[in-house]
């Protein structure tokens, strides 16, 4: 299952017969995050969603986990890690450690 969602956009690739992308998925879920933000705006409470914004999560200076957004667009909450198991705590500690690096990267070309 790990793989299988490590590889999704592959997967969506070849299910296209490496006719197209997985485009469609990342246009969903910035359809998704803007709806949320303008449902917020309008005054639905409990609007979370992930995003990948600074904090320290695990040791990486960015992470994505869900966020409560208020009637400003604005995160008002964060609900941090889930409790996780062994497994899951070994694939964190394996994610942070390749994240890392593209953060510093990422800092370096902004500055």
């Amino acid at each position: 299952m790990t793989n299988r969602i490590q590889n999704g956009g592959t997967e969506v690739v070849k299910a296209k017969a490496e006719a197209g992308s997985a485009t469609l998925s990342m246009a969903l879920a910035g359809a998704e995050f803007g709806d949320a933000i303008l449902r917020a705006r309008a005054g639905e409470k409990g609007v979370y969603m992930a995003a990948y914004v600074e904090q320290d999560v695990a040791g990486a200076s960015f992470f994505a986990t869900e966020l409560e957004f208020g009637p400003d667009g604005e995160y008002v909450g964060n609900k941090g890690l889930p409790s996780m198991n062994d497994y899951e705590k070994a694939g964190l500690e394996k994610a942070v450690g390749e994240l890392n690096p593209s953060v510093e990267e990422g800092k370096e070309f902004c500055a």
